[in-house]
C-alpha cells in the first residue's frame, strides 16, 4: 500500500473520532451541568451555550497557528500533539468537579485542536494529481461524519454507559488515535520557508487571493448550513410526529442520514472532480443543495425529512473536497498548511455561526424558515461561485 494511502487512513480515523470529540458533548451538556450542581433552568442553558460555543470559536483562532506550525515542524509532530491533548482534555472532562472547570476543558479543547487541519495538509502535500480529488474527498467524510454522528453517539453512551463515560470513551478513542499516528503515519518533512512568516507575509505569498477568499467563504457557507438546522432538528421532529416516544431516536436518525450519505458520496465526487473539474462539482452541488433545503419545510412527517436530509448529504459530498482541492491547487506547498488553518476557521466559524442562526432564526419566525434562509445563502453563494471561481478557472483551462 502506498504511504500515502496508509496515511489517508490513519487520518480518516482520527479525524472521525476528533469530529465526534467536539460534537458529542450537544446532547449530554445539559444533563452533565446540572449533574455538576447548577439547577437554574436558565442559567443551564446559558452555561450549555458557553461550553458548546466557545470551544469552535477559540479553535477558529488556533486553528491558523497550527496550521503555521505544520508548515514549520512538520504535519506528524502536530498530529501526535492534537491528538493525545485531546485525549487528555476530553478524559478530563470526565471528572470536573464543577461546571466552571468543564468550561475552562472546553476552551483548552479548542486551543489544542489542529488534527484536521495537519491531516488535509499532509493528504493535500503527499499524494499526487490523479488521486488528490479521491483522496481528500475521502479524508473530509471523516470530520463531517464525525462531527454530525457525535450527538447520537454521546446520546447512546450517556444513556446506556452513563454520562461521565461519553467523556471517557471518547477519550480513550483520541489515545487510539495518537498511537496509530504514532506507529503507522510515515512522513519525510523539508520546510521549504526557512524564515518565519507574519499573517500579512503569509498572505502575500498567496498567488490568487480573489479565489482564496472565495473559498474561505464558500467552506464557511456550506459549514453554515450543515449546522443551522443542528438546534431545530429535534423540535422540527416533534412537529412532524405524532409518536412522541421516539423522537430523540428520530432526530439521531435525521442527523445520522445526511452523515451517511456523505460519507457515501464525498470519494466518488472527489475523484469526479479529479476529472472534470473541482469547480463544476462545486457549483453543481451548491445549487443542488440549495434547492433541497426548500422542500425540507414542507415535508409531512419525519422519514420524509429523513429522505431529503439523505440527498442533501449526497450533494453535501461535493462541496468540502472541492473546496480542499482547489486550495491545494492554487496554494504554494511551503504554506499550504496556513492556508488550510484559515480554512478550517471558517468551518469552526461556521458551525458557531450556523447554530446561532438557525436558533435566532427559528425563534423569531419558525422552523421552516431555516431551511429558507439556508436555502437563500447557498443560492447566493452559487452565484457568487460562478463568478468568481467556475468562470474563472473555466476560461485558465480553455488558454
Amino acid at each position: 500500500m502506498p504511504i500515502w494511502k496508509r496515511n489517508l487512513w490513519v487520518c480518516w480515523f482520527g479525524m472521525f473520532v476528533t469530529g465526534v470529540g467536539m460534537s458529542q458533548i450537544a446532547p449530554v451538556l445539559p444533563l452533565y451541568i446540572r449533574h455538576l450542581g447548577v439547577d437554574n433552568t436558565a442559567l443551564i442553558a446559558q452555561l450549555s451555550g458557553i461550553a458548546f460555543g466557545s470551544t469552535f470559536i477559540i479553535s477558529a483562532i488556533f486553528s491558523p497557528i497550527w496550521g503555521h506550525a505544520a508548515d514549520k515542524f512538520g504535519r506528524k509532530p502536530m498530529l501526535l500533539r492534537a491528538s493525545l491533548g485531546m485525549a487528555v482534555v476530553v478524559g478530563c472532562m470526565g471528572f470536573a468537579p464543577n461546571v466552571y472547570v468543564l468550561i475552562g476543558l472546553r476552551l483548552l479543547q479548542g486551543v489544542i485542536t489542529g488534527y484536521s487541519t495537519a491531516c488535509t495538509t499532509l493528504i493535500a502535500t503527499q499524494t499526487d494529481k490523479e488521486h488528490a480529488g479521491w483522496a481528500l474527498g475521502t479524508l473530509s467524510t471523516a470530520n463531517i461524519a464525525g462531527s454530525l454522528l457525535g450527538p447520537m453517539i454521546g446520546g447512546f453512551i450517556e444513556e446506556n454507559l452513563g454520562m461521565q463515560n461519553v467523556f471517557f470513551i471518547t477519550g480513550l478513542l483520541m489515545l487510539i488515535s495518537f498511537l496509530t499516528t504514532l506507529l503507522f503515519v510515515k512522513e519525510s518533512f523539508h520546510r521549504q520557508d526557512k524564515r518565519v512568516l507574519s499573517i500579512k507575509e503569509t498572505w502575500r505569498s498567496v498567488p490568487e487571493k480573489s479565489l482564496t477568499i472565495t473559498l474561505f467563504v464558500t467552506f464557511f457557507i456550506l459549514t453554515v448550513a450543515l449546522y443551522s438546522v443542528e438546534p431545530i432538528v429535534t423540535v422540527y421532529i416533534a412537529q412532524l410526529s405524532h409518536n412522541t416516544s421516539h423522537i430523540a431516536l428520530l432526530a439521531g436518525m435525521a442527523f445520522s442520514a445526511a452523515g451517511l450519505a456523505n460519507i457515501i458520496a464525498a470519494p466518488r465526487l472527489g475523484k469526479l472532480s479529479d476529472k472534470i473539474g473541482p469547480q463544476k462539482v462545486m457549483l453543481i452541488a451548491l445549487l443542488v443543495a440549495g434547492f433541497i433545503f426548500i422542500p425540507q419545510a414542507f415535508v409531512n412527517n419525519a422519514w420524509q425529512f429523513m429522505g431529503l436530509r439523505f440527498l442533501l448529504g449526497l450533494a453535501m459530498g461535493g462541496l468540502s473536497p472541492s473546496v480542499n482541492i482547489l486550495i491545494k491547487k492554487i496554494t504554494p506547498d511551503a504554506i499550504t498548511g496556513r492556508v488550510f488553518g484559515f480554512t478550517m476557521s471558517a468551518g469552526y466559524l461556521g458551525v458557531f455561526g450556523g447554530s446561532v442562526l438557525g436558533g435566532q432564526v427559528a425563534g423569531w419566525f419558525g422552523t421552516k424558515y431555516v431551511f429558507i434562509v439556508t436555502s437563500v445563502l447557498l443560492l447566493i453563494n452559487a452565484v457568487w461561485v460562478y463568478f468568481k471561481v467556475f468562470r474563472k478557472l473555466n476560461v485558465q483551462e480553455a488558454a
